[in-house]
């Protein structure tokens, strides 16, 4: 697999770990990641819910837990470190700003368009912007306000496809339409950044992501244009991923059946395991009685069938009757618990079995 450059920064694996929330990535999976010489991505959604010592205030929370996880990753690794902020979260703003703060060295932002992220950095910053987009036209959107307003151009680019875990940027007929397929959007995406490239002087790398599991479908995707992969589903199973056992065991005991579509309280399609939790939903057993976060711009505690913050945590935590997984299309390919390195390697090892296979030389090591 060969290495590509995020801005000055060299990612000498080529694989994006994508960041999972509410507890799934933090500071133990991304420094583990990092290490390898990919990108380490701590989650800051419900950070504050996971960070209560701090004080009695959610966003006073999430301001310091986010600070204390990106300072435990880079004490545990020299390499890589992203923060992952969501443009739907109500706190983006802080979480920004405090990333930028402590110097991460990306920030991936996604779950809306993030057309103001260039204004938070300040003077002499370092920390590199990327964002995730679901199509071609959102990424020239991005391109263009960037330019224009801040003369700014990403220093990366994720498009994520309709397999992915979590909230998906797709309407429901769209997600298994060929023509909004990963591999589709893929070379549109490449070939409109490409038109930008000029404009800064330097390349934009373009990341793949959504259903992405193996060392193949990695190939398979880097032929079509893509500098490197976002994978978060293939983490969950890692002894080093920062959730529970029980949450991990919930994607292997998985079968193909179990993961489907799910109606989120944000508004956005979202694809899950199911559950006993997801049963009680479809049968309105788990309205909230009240929001004592109001985490997501889009989301209305009155009318929302549950508290999605929550639900997360809660699973992440184990208590899988009381939340559940958000997982890619393939979870149920999750067979047993390894280690970071391990599942690299093996990444590895399936990547230049497939080179030889189809008739390319294997990438060095």
């Amino acid at each position: 697999m060969k290495s590509f450059k995020i801005g000055d920064l060299t990612i000498k694996l080529p694989i994006v770990q994508g960041g999972m929330g509410v507890g799934v990535s933090l500071s133990g999976l991304a420094s583990a990641v990092a290490d390898e010489g990919g990108v380490g991505v701590i989650s800051c959604a419900g950070m504050g819910l996971l960070y209560p010592k701090f004080s009695k205030d959610y966003l006073t929370n999430s301001i310091m837990g986010l600070k204390e996880e990106i300072r435990k990753a880079r004490a545990k690794t020299r390499g890589v470190i992203g923060v992952n902020v969501m443009v739907a979260l109500t706190d983006f703003s802080d979480m920004v700003r405090t990333a930028i703060a402590e110097k991460v060295d990306i920030i991936f932002s996604g779950a809306g368009l993030p057309l103001d992220l260039p204004s938070y950095l300040q003077k002499g910053s370092r920390t590199k912007l990327v964002p995730i987009v679901s199509s071609a036209r959102a990424a020239k959107l991005i391109c263009e306000k960037w330019k224009s307003g801040y003369d700014y151009l990403p220093d990366a680019v994720v498009v994520e496809g309709p397999k992915a875990g979590g909230h998906l940027g797709y309407k429901n007929d769209q997600i298994d339409d060929a023509n909004y397929s990963l591999e589709h959007i893929v070379p549109e995406v490449v070939s409109t950044v490409g038109r930008y490239e000029e404009l800064c002087g330097r390349r934009i790398p373009v990341i793949a992501a959504g259903g992405l599991y193996t060392g193949e479908d990695i190939y398979r995707i880097m032929q079509l244009g893509a500098d490197g992969v976002q994978l978060g589903t293939k983490f969950v199973t890692t002894e080093e991923c920062d959730a529970s056992p029980a949450f991990k065991q919930a994607y292997i005991d998985s079968r193909k059946e179990d993961i489907e579509i799910i109606a989120s309280p944000v508004g956005m399609p979202g694809r899950a395991i199911a559950g006993e939790f997801i049963r009680k939903v479809k049968e309105g057993l788990t309205r909230p009685r009240k929001c004592a976060f109001h985490c997501i711009k889009t989301c209305d505690y009155t009318k929302s069938p549950y508290c999605i913050v929550m639900a997360l945590y809660q699973a992440a935590k184990g208590n899988l009757s009381r939340g559940y997984a958000f997982a890619g299309a393939n979870a149920y390919l999750s067979k047993k618990i390894t280690s970071v390195r391990e599942t690299v390697e093996s990444l590895k090892a399936e990547f230049n079995a497939a080179a030889e296979r189809f008739g390319n030389r294997p990438c060095a090591e």
